[in-house]
């Protein structure tokens, strides 16, 4: 399987966004021949006050129904090139929880299917070392259900930025028996530094799973006129551990050839999860 990061530098521009978004996804499968392509967490709108958001976000329709302008834009990724489009994450509109939002992704096989659709379920409330605080809560409700769907033979599951910290959602994936993991990200320049890829290493050693972190890199700015930065560093990891491909802080994409055969070594040889004995 071919896989390609689509590394961008989002702002509050939904048209920009999408332009980017496409010029990228055509270059990766013409020049890099790539059978899916993975974009990064909220590529349509990162940053912007909360009507911004809003405005950007869309009421996603029924199961493969006509969709609004980023949904459409995804299908027509899949369908134009014949591949799969794991299209990152989007604002998604919800008819619940007060007008707050959705972080949601959606995968497309290369028909322009919708074959999943995942809410994140852990939001980034935080403050950072450096001061800087993050209340993604104050935009957008929590999901609630983790999701492993087939993609094209392969069991993959899906998770969203914050997610990456909790564990034990990797491993609900893994009893789920995911063989590969998405996770699009628009993780801090500081937070990134510190921790992005030895945490992305940690679970795929955990689930013996391949992993495929798609960032936005960058600067945009938040919703208060602050400017904040986006750590790039896009990446695939091996169920061993290993880092196949690494992407710098330049927009961009980048292809790695995954030998899913390699995860059913790693779990004959090793078969953690058959002896775990505390969960």
């Amino acid at each position: 399987m071919r896989v390609a990061l689509i590394q961008m530098n989002p702002t509050d521009d939904l048209e920009r966004n999408l332009l980017q978004a496409e010029q990228l996804v055509s270059k990766a499968v013409q020049d890099g021949k790539a059978e899916l392509v993975v974009l990064p967490e909220m590529w349509s709108c990162l940053g912007g006050a909360s009507q911004t958001k809003q405005k950007c976000a869309e009421l996603l329709p029924e199961v493969n129904a006509i969709g609004g302008k980023i949904y459409s834009a995804l299908q027509s990724m899949a369908r134009k090139h014949k591949v799969w489009v794991h299209g990152g994450s989007i604002g998604e509109k919800m008819s619940l929880h007060g007008g707050l939002l959705a972080n949601t992704s959606l995968v497309f096989d290369c028909s322009g299917n919708e074959q999943g659709r995942y809410r994140k379920i852990h939001l980034f409330d935080v403050v950072t070392p450096n001061g800087e605080g993050y209340r993604e809560s104050d935009s957008y409700a929590p999901g609630s259900e983790t999701l492993v769907i087939n993609v094209d033979g392969v069991k993959a599951g899906l998770a969203i930025c914050y997610d990456l910290r909790f564990p034990e959602l990797f491993l609900e994936l893994r009893k789920k028996n995911a063989e590969l993991i998405f996770l699009p990200a628009a993780f801090t320049q500081q937070t990134g530094e510190a921790h992005w890829e030895i945490m992305i290493r940690a679970r795929a050693i955990e689930a013996q799973a391949w992993v495929v972190a798609c960032g936005t890199t960058g600067w945009h700015v938040d919703a208060h006129g602050e400017h904040r930065q986006t750590y790039g560093n896009s990446m695939i990891v091996n169920p061993w551990g290993e880092v196949v491909l690494r992407m710098g802080d330049d927009p961009g994409w980048s292809v790695a050839e995954l030998d899913m055969s390699m995860v059913t070594q790693v779990r004959e040889r090793m078969p953690v999860h058959a002896n775990r004995r505390l969960v």
